[in-house]
């Protein structure tokens, strides 16, 4: 039931106005696993298509993880030379980051772009990984920049929590915080993956932080 509502969550996502618009031409090969345990058979052909079928998958009910192993296949038209890529994924981070982007290494190989160096803040990690990510010819991304910032873990808990009652997804409530340092641990219940992702990414939004181990777990 869950691998049948899988693929349909998959399909109707590339089937939205977000992917039909100006690409006429994407196309994505799901196989889902066999009862003998073959893997998935997966293709895209851009890294964005990649991460919008993830996060499909984790929409689904009954989904606690998702493994992501679809393969970026880019059109002949879109490939490009790595320092290429790399020169555009510069000119991204300092469109996005005007003040912290010299803080930033890009090294491409192959397409696939790391991110290196050090930010004071989280959203800064973030948006350089979301910069990068639209370059044309990019395969995938992986994102090593750490946070460094300075800031009290009673402070730290208390900007987390605040923000966790604010927020209309999350149920502040069934969760705790406790802070060492600049990093943190969830701990508790949430009803649904995508509630779990959203307490992550509130507590990765407090400044200073450098690290969230997300304990929560999901109790429909």
């Amino acid at each position: 039931m869950i691998k049948t509502a899988l693929l349909l969550a998959v399909s109707l996502t590339l089937a939205s106005t977000s992917f039909a618009q100006g690409w006429p031409n994407r196309h994505i090969e799901i196989i889902l696993p066999t009862a003998a345990g073959s893997g998935p058979d997966v293709t895209m052909r851009s890294y964005t298509d990649r991460l919008e079928a993830e996060l499909a998958a984790k929409r689904v009910a009954g989904v606690h993880a998702v493994a992501n192993d679809i393969e970026v296949r880019l059109p002949a038209i879109d490939q490009r030379p790595d320092p290429d890529i790399a020169r555009d994924a510069v000119a991204a981070l300092k469109a996005e980051l005007p003040i912290s982007h010299d803080r930033i290494k890009v090294i491409v190989k192959q397409g696939w772009v790391t991110l290196e160096g050090a930010v004071e803040w989280q959203y800064q990690k973030t948006t350089a990984d979301t910069a990068v990510r639209k370059v044309k010819g990019v395969k995938g991304v992986t994102n090593v920049i750490t946070v460094k910032p300075k800031v009290e873990p009673s402070e730290l808990k208390r900007k987390i929590m605040e923000a966790f009652k604010r927020n209309a997804e999350v149920d502040a409530n069934r969760i705790t915080v406790e802070a060492n340092g600049s990093e943190v641990v969830l701990k508790g219940t949430v009803r649904s993956w995508i509630e779990r992702e959203e307490a992550e990414r509130v507590a990765w939004s407090a400044p200073g932080i450098t690290k969230v181990d997300d304990r929560i777990v999901v109790s429909p």
